[in-house]
């Protein structure tokens, strides 16, 4: 979800650092721990931007939250309600030059400023590479994501640790797949077969125009899957399963996308049959996005500029049903099992815009403690990196921040057990 300029494609530096630059990330790193750690969040004005803001704000009084952004009234404006320690810091994500001076004195950049979609530059990573700065941001596009993990070897050299995709979905929602697939392996509870991403928003969540673009411009992207093991492509928009999302939510509606979770679950937790899909309320959103899907051009779908100005136009009307549709958000991720042995894992929250400040907070924080190592990471990877250095009490706490103020959130369930209308098969046995 970020505007950013489209002129080369990001091809990884080829010099690493010294010895010198190296020793010198350890120490910006480590810095923190002796003074009041600096947090720079981009898109900091927007909705997800702000959330995560005030997020970090609540969680840990003690950092400074820079508030990154162009527009310096609203930026100061906003900066001046989350406290004393922050700051309004004008910056622009396309300009190279202006995001390194920001980054002076930044332990740690939150990148929150979309959409990613046809993205040809990570411009933000390269500089907090360049400057020895921790980043992670909220990325929803797989060729971007791929294309910012292109830098891993950069990172690890430079001594920065990175997490590409580390919003709530993706981010949380890979973070919990990882966590059942671990639970299953352990547990000798049969090998991890299909894993399979449901999420559910109402209306645009309160996210604003940027979600509703993301949206529109995955329309314009055939929907990569994984069937046993092969990589299938499959029609945006088409796959309509009716999915139990539990008290609050109920059954919904979810249809495929092209989301960045699925390759990564693939490659990272070695589940042979993966696939993501997402639907919203009310009900004639989906129609409009199927008729989307099925009836524009895929040129026009792919062109952000065209993609912006539609949703500029379709915005008031968006606006007022959100008004009364809510944002409630919920998440639901399955894995099935060689033995036949079914878990899910279920997060839910009245509040999109509110939510997704919590999740991206809780992946800065991680960072900030240490818990990640240099490189860039997906999310699934944080999860499984225990050899490497981080806890299992870490993974936890990350979740728990995550979750706060969800109105319903279990891990390693059988489907029964937190679906809305079990059905009890016989002798007490339900599926």
């Amino acid at each position: 979800m970020v505007a950013m300029a489209m002129v080369r494609a990001c091809a990884p530096p080829a010099a690493a650092p010294s010895t010198r630059d190296d020793a010198a990330s350890q120490v910006k790193r480590s810095s923190y721990s002796s003074r009041t750690a600096r947090v720079l969040v981009l898109g900091g004005t927007g909705r997800v931007g702000g959330s995560t803001a005030t997020a970090l704000s609540k969680l840990r009084p003690d950092l400074s939250v820079l508030v990154g952004g162009r527009n310096r009234e609203k930026g100061e404006s906003f900066a001046s309600k989350l406290g004393e320690r922050s700051e309004f810091v004008q910056v622009d994500t396309r300009d190279a030059r202006m995001l390194e001076e920001a980054l002076q004195g930044v332990d740690l950049v939150v990148h929150t400023a979309g959409p990613f979609q046809r993205a040809e530059e990570c411009t933000v990573l390269q500089a907090a590479i360049s400057t020895k700065t921790a980043y992670i941001d909220v990325c929803d596009d797989t060729d971007y994501s791929w294309r910012a993990k292109g830098f891993h070897e950069q990172a690890k050299s430079a001594g920065v640790p990175a997490i590409t995709t580390a919003g709530i979905y993706p981010g949380v929602s890979n973070v919990m797949a990882a966590e059942l697939v671990n639970a299953a392996r352990s547990e000798n509870d049969g090998e991890p077969e299909r894993l399979r991403f449901f999420y559910y928003t109402a209306g645009s969540g309160g996210a604003g125009p940027t979600i509703l673009t993301t949206s529109f411009l995955l329309l314009g992207e055939d929907v990569i899957a994984y069937n046993k093991g092969k990589e299938i492509k499959l029609k945006p928009y088409s796959g309509a399963l009716n999915i139990d999302f539990g008290k609050g939510v109920r059954k919904k509606n979810v249809y495929l996308l092209n989301l960045p979770e699925v390759r990564s679950a693939f490659k990272i937790l070695g589940v042979p049959t993966v696939s993501a899909r997402f639907g919203t309320s009310p009900f004639f959103w989906n129609w409009g996005m199927q008729a989307f899907a099925n009836f524009l051009p895929v040129e026009f779908l792919r062109d952000k500029n065209k993609v912006q100005k539609l949703v500029m136009s379709v915005d008031p009307l968006v606006r007022a049903i959100d008004g009364i549709a809510g944002e409630r958000v919920s998440m639901r991720v399955d894995l099935d099992c060689s033995n036949g042995r079914n878990t899910i894992g279920l997060f839910t929250h009245k509040k999109l815009s509110v939510s997704v400040g919590f999740a991206t907070a809780a992946f800065a924080l991680a960072v900030l403690e240490g818990n990640t190592q240099p490189g860039v990471w997906f999310p699934e990877e944080f999860a499984v990196m225990q050899p490497e250095g981080i806890t299992v009490e870490a993974r936890k706490l990350l979740l728990e921040r995550a979750s706060q103020g969800t109105s319903n959130f279990v891990m390693n369930k059988p489907s029964w057990m937190v679906e809305t209308d079990p059905k009890e098969v016989g002798l007490g046995i339900y599926v």
